[in-house]
């Protein structure tokens, strides 16, 4: 009943709302970006390829702490 209630709130939440697969999508590329390793090497990851279906590579990508992570330029060039 909490989340009818956080619905009825603010209806249009689920807009704003981002998967935990995304987040963890995101987490990944962050930590290995910061442990050194090369964008184009990060994106070849199995894990990466598995689980950046459709848009959410792209979704990824805007998010304002993954670019502060690996940069603005480096950002734009991975969106579709």
């Amino acid at each position: 009943m909490g989340r009818l209630s956080n619905l009825f709130r603010n209806p249009f939440s689920f807009m704003t709302t981002r998967s935990q697969s995304e987040e963890r999508l995101a987490a990944y590329i962050i930590r290995e970006h910061g442990r050194g390793r090369p964008l184009d090497e990060i994106l070849e990851d199995p894990y990466v390829r598995n689980h950046a279906e459709g848009q959410v590579l792209g979704r990824v990508f805007e998010r304002p702490e993954v670019i502060h992570a690996i940069g603005e330029d480096a950002a734009r060039s991975v969106q579709p």
